[in-house]
């Protein structure tokens, strides 16, 4: 039988291998899910398209598709538990295989795109996985019933096996063939939540064995035969081209193969990446700076800030309930501020890598990617060919946080390996990867509260300035709403007038969706402007929330917990103080207290309670992994992640320049899981979002200054 699939060594498969191999065997069953999109499934030998979620072989071979990029968030585990469930196979003798290019892969949450993001996967995989899993498992029963001329409700599929009256047994293998000539059921029986055996349970990732022994394929593992290394000059200002160069020296030096000029600068093509790169460095390159030649921080903001002020083109966030601004105007007490929120950098620890090799008409893509029918659609296009002939091969991703959503890399590569007519791996350094990021948006918020007697806030306005991340990619027009940046804009609490509404302005930068994406500005303005509200009030910060969040049990509920769980209420150690946040996000409902001390002027987080209610799980062990990652993501960033520009460059390089968290500087994290029967909500990006205003609100309580500004540094704590 052709070998169509990896094992966990590698986790990737081609679209032109899966395909290849699809139609190779005889017996095997190749099942889709019957959606409207995806069409009904059909046999592996007659299969069209890559539509499939099971594979099951004659030698009882199981393989189940991950359809998502699996970049540390634990989906090569938690994608194939749900088939798992409901196919009733055991975890550990099933194989995984990432999914190529194909629509029945596409993402229901994202427009139907094939991409790996917003903390949708097991959302938008709950339902439709299962079905996929239990279809496979009712076709099984169907075959052996039909062989045995038996009832089929007098059958039991479970272990890979199919059991019946009298001793029968088959396995599943065993009736692939029968099976896959059957229609797929369009309506099956999913289990009950009760008698789930694998979702809900701790489970061991399937990925770690071959992550920790150093087998797991990542992209910048990838080699082919013949294959050469790119390392490709770009201009210093993001978004300047080459006027003319000279590359006399570097194609003197050892191992140069060639250097090309793409449309994104210079590549120096060599047979090592080092050589390359050193070859790189030889290069005189004339750039055309372009538009953004005189860039820099301080007018990004101010220009920012004064889209703000000037309120054109303001798109509501919802419908205003009533006149806020008048109640405001007319207000006896108010309440007035601004929150500013940084350009970050992604840098996963991957860094920007991608192998291609366009062989004539066809093309071979294999690396790390949270889009892959983006990259076949654009790679195809540059290079005028139809899609189809452009074969994506997806492996592991040493990190992604949004910033593999973007496909510049692939295509550079690409564009090198027409150029050079070889094999090529295009390798970016640390030092390219920081300087010629999609950074996180920076944002400017203004918000007013009128508030009475008792000090609830009676009438409330929210304005946010920032760049729109969906208008670059998707070309989303100026004048409509932008969900992705307005998630979190309306904070939980009880006001009776409100206006939220959001101003669209491009600050020069180029950016893209980070981790958690507009949930980071938002809650960090709203959750300070509510302690703000709670300090003028002289109330206590959490009592005052759960003061606004009557007829809200979810919130209630992890707000009330999570004050239980870190001893809210009670003396910290001397030296500590402690802050509150509280957001929904991705459909879950979170709070944090972050327990900290100010050493030399800034924070230090010794401790983070975090309680989450998230609705049904799949691993809690995955979740509580998540938990714990986002929180160290995000204090990265909102105690000392800052891009910054001048004259048009970017001024940090490194980590030596732009610092992350280290290992002994991460708190104790405390979680607590709520048990739930809602539907799942997404956990890889809210307590990213939520850390930061929990730091500033425990600042607050122990200095009595409010740090409006990101990142908290020493700087920005003392000018607060």
């Amino acid at each position: 039988m052709t070998d169509i699939t990896t094992d966990h060594n590698t986790g990737a498969v081609s679209r032109r291998r899966f395909m290849q191999g699809s139609a190779a065997v005889t017996g095997g069953l190749m099942v889709g899910v019957s959606l409207p999109s995806a069409g009904p499934a059909q046999a592996a030998g007659t299969l069209h398209t890559p539509n499939a979620w099971v594979h099951i072989a004659d030698d009882n071979t199981i393989t189940l598709i991950s359809a998502r990029a699996e970049m540390g968030q634990g989906v090569y585990t938690s994608m194939p538990m749900l088939i798992a469930e409901e196919l009733n196979v055991d975890l550990k003798k099933i194989k995984v295989a990432f999914a190529p290019p194909g629509k029945v892969y596409g993402n229901a949450l994202i427009f139907g795109l094939q991409l790996t993001g917003g903390s949708t996967s097991v959302r938008e995989g709950w339902e439709k996985l299962r079905i996929a899993g239990a279809q496979v498992r009712e076709m099984l029963v169907a075959a052996a019933a039909q062989r045995w001329n038996v009832d089929a409700s007098s059958l039991m599929a479970i272990d890979g096996r199919v059991t019946g009256p009298g001793g029968k047994v088959a396995t599943y293998g065993q009736l692939a063939d029968a099976a896959s000539k059957l229609t797929a059921p369009e309506k099956v029986a999913l289990k009950d939540p009760s008698q789930f055996r694998i979702v809900g349970k701790r489970t061991t990732r399937l990925d770690t064995p071959a992550k920790v022994n150093g087998s797991a394929v990542f992209g910048i593992d990838v080699k082919l035969p013949g294959m050469v290394y790119a390392s490709l000059a770009q201009c210093p200002v993001i978004g300047g081209t080459v006027k003319s160069f000279d590359a006399t020296k570097a194609k003197a030096m050892p191992g140069v193969v060639d250097v090309v000029q793409i449309p994104d600068g210079v590549a120096v093509v060599a047979d090592s990446y080092w050589r390359a790169r050193k070859a790189r460095d030889a290069v005189v390159i004339a750039w055309d700076e372009g538009a953004n030649a005189g860039l820099n921080t301080q007018a990004m903001f101010d220009g920012t800030r004064a889209a703000l002020l000037a309120g054109k083109g303001a798109i509501p966030v919802r419908p205003p309930v009533g006149d806020a601004d008048d109640a405001i105007a007319r207000g006896a007490k108010v309440v007035r501020a601004e929150y500013l929120t940084q350009n970050v950098t992604h840098s996963p620890l991957e860094p920007m890598n991608f192998t291609a090799h366009v062989d004539g008409a066809k093309v071979l893509l294999m690396g790390s990617t949270q889009w892959p029918d983006s990259a076949q659609g654009a790679v195809a296009k540059v290079l005028g060919l139809k899609p189809e002939d452009v074969s994506v091969q997806s492996t592991f991703i040493g990190g992604g946080f949004g910033r593999r959503i973007d496909i510049d890399f692939i295509i550079q590569a690409a564009q090198i390996s027409s150029a050079v007519k070889r094999p090529v791996k295009l390798v970016w350094s640390r030092e390219d990867d920081m300087t010629h990021d999609f950074y996180r948006p920076l944002g400017v918020h203004q918000l007013a509260a009128s508030v009475g007697i008792d000090g609830k806030p009676m009438a409330m306005t929210f304005r946010v300035a920032s760049q729109s991340v969906t208008g670059r990619i998707f070309g989303l027009p100026a004048e409509a709403p932008d969900g992705l940046m307005t998630e979190a804009a309306v904070a939980p609490y009880s006001v009776l007038v409100s206006r939220h509404d959001v101003i669209k302005h491009d600050a020069g930068l180029r950016v893209g969706y980070w981790r958690a994406v507009s949930h980071n500005m938002n809650a960090f303005a709203n959750e300070s402007f509510i302690d703000e509200l709670a300090a003028a009030a002289g109330q206590d910060p959490l009592a005052y929330r759960m003061g606004l969040l009557q007829g809200q049990p979810r919130f209630l509920n992890v707000l009330k917990q999570a004050g239980e769980k870190s001893g809210w209420g009670q003396p910290a150690a001397a030296g500590r103080f402690r802050g509150v946040a509280l957001m929904e996000g991705y459909d879950t409902y979170m709070a944090q207290v972050a327990e900290i001390s100010m050493v030399g002027g800034e924070p230090k987080v010794h401790r983070v309670t975090v309680v989450a209610d998230l609705g049904q799980m799949v691993n809690p062990d995955t979740v509580e992994a998540q938990i714990q990652s986002s929180i160290i993501f995000g204090l990265s960033a909102a105690l000392w992640g800052e891009i910054t520009v001048d004259k048009g460059r970017v001024q940090q390089a490194n980590f030596n320049t732009y610092r992350i968290m280290r290992g002994h500087e991460a708190p104790q994290i405390d979680i607590v899981l709520v048990a739930s029967t809602e539907k799942p909500g997404g956990i890889g990006e809210p307590a990213t979002a939520l850390i930061g205003p929990a730091v500033a609100n425990a600042m607050f309580a122990g200095t009595g200054k409010r740090v409006r500004r990101m990142p908290f540094t020493a700087e920005n704590v003392a000018k607060a």
